[in-house]
């Protein structure tokens, strides 16, 4: 090898084996040459390594991407409803886009939001797949508005913070297990990289696994042991309000159904009779006040706690009849939210609030007899509440 090369190799290689300075690396002749000559030899270990590992299984693993485009493809099209999830252990919905300044999660161009709730509803045919959303892809990064934002994501604390804060939210929101980036390249200037992108990428995901780590959404249940807890007792209370509440970034329902199911799983999980389950109805609301006016369908910012009810006096919280009382008051036609099963309204134009009535009561109480719970739990009967309401909830029929 000629001792002009060996500099450029020598420059160009990261990693234990030699780059060409065209960016391909190897081990054959055209990458290196193994002598006893230092000035001559471009490494010592030009070998190839070996793994140190034998007798695997590579089939314990089996992730799937789906395209999310050909949901509705007139030829060779494949709906969400078709995607053979009984022999895989990972589902990867692609893809998501990350909207450039405010950091959200969206799907890529054209694509209906809808899709995120079907995709992670097929946990039900297979009750231990992962669902993740894939962000990214290669022609996020193609010339246009998306081209840098992978880049801005992750420049600085504060935008890794924010992005970290919204995809946690939509995880939660369309009960995602996880996410997958599919950045197409850090730090390749002609792909809207910049220099620092690979070491600020290994803090975002540095970041987000601490983010993660430090409340997932089994955080409080980590030291029950519920398998042998719900033996011993006579039946299991869920309580499954408040799973979302005003300490964090959007407005999100306290008793989605989609979240509901998720918390559920973690039962199904450890092998609980379910007629030992008793699911939770909760007679309040809970509230926010919005950001911006203008943006008030779950999953927008909110920058804290609605204002207090005349009766309940405590900010972030109203009772059933303060909801019926504002919706009287202000004419208000609440908003159905048919996919996660829950009712909100907004009123005096930035105050937000969800609740149950008995439309979303009955979707929760066949929801919860579909999986054959035992039974049902009420927070509050002390809650000021209309008997019609209560009926709905304990006898359904006679509403």
């Amino acid at each position: 090898m000629p001792s002009e090369c060996l500099v450029r190799y020598s420059y160009h290689s990261n990693y234990t084996f030699p780059c060409s300075p065209f960016g391909f690396c190897g081990m054959t002749e055209e990458f290196c040459v193994v002598t006893d000559d230092e000035e001559t030899s471009c490494q010592s270990n030009c070998e190839q390594p070996e793994s140190g590992a034998s007798n695997g299984d590579i089939r314990k693993r089996v992730i799937g991407y789906y395209e999310a485009w050909v949901h509705d493809r007139a030829c060779n099209g494949m709906s969400i409803d078709q995607i053979p999830v009984g022999s895989l252990t990972h589902l990867m919905f692609s893809f998501g886009y990350i909207t450039p300044g405010d950091f959200q999660i969206v799907p890529m161009d054209d694509l209906d939001e809808k899709l995120f709730t079907k995709i992670a509803l097929l946990k039900q045919q297979n009750e231990t797949l992962k669902v993740m959303i894939a962000l990214g892809g290669w022609t996020f990064n193609d010339p246009g508005v998306t081209q840098s934002v992978f880049h801005d994501v992750t420049s600085t604390k504060e935008n890794r913070a924010k992005f970290i804060g919204n995809l946690l939210s939509f995880l939660r929101q369309y009960a995602f297990d996880g996410v997958n980036f599919d950045w197409q390249y850090p730090g390749a200037n002609d792909r809207g990289g910049a220099e620092g992108d690979g070491e600020n990428f290994t803090k975002l995901l540095e970041e987000l696994r601490t983010a993660i780590d430090d409340q997932p959404l089994e955080y409080y249940l980590r030291h029950f042991d519920i398998k042998a807890s719900s033996e011993a007792v006579d039946f299991v209370n869920v309580m499954i309000w408040d799973v979302d509440n005003p300490i964090g970034s959007n407005v999100l329902a306290h008793t989605n159904l989609t979240e509901i199911g998720l918390a559920l799983d973690l039962y199904w999980r450890n092998e609980i009779d379910p007629e030992k389950l008793n699911l939770g109805f909760g007679f309040y609301g809970r509230t926010f006040q919005l950001s911006d006016p203008t943006y008030y369908k779950p999953g927008c910012p909110f920058s804290r706690g609605a204002s207090p009810g005349p009766c309940t006096k405590n900010s972030g919280t109203l009772a059933y009849r303060e909801i019926i009382d504002i919706i009287k008051e202000n004419d208000l036609k609440p908003y159905y939210d048919e996919e996660h099963q829950v009712k909100y309204i907004v009123w005096n134009q930035n105050q937000w609030a969800s609740y149950d009535d008995e439309d979303t009561f009955q979707a929760k109480i066949d929801f919860a007899n579909e999986r054959g719970l035992g039974g049902l739990l009420i927070w509050s009967v002390c809650i000021p509440i209309d008997e019609f309401y209560m009926q709905s909830l304990t006898n359904p029929t006679s509403s």
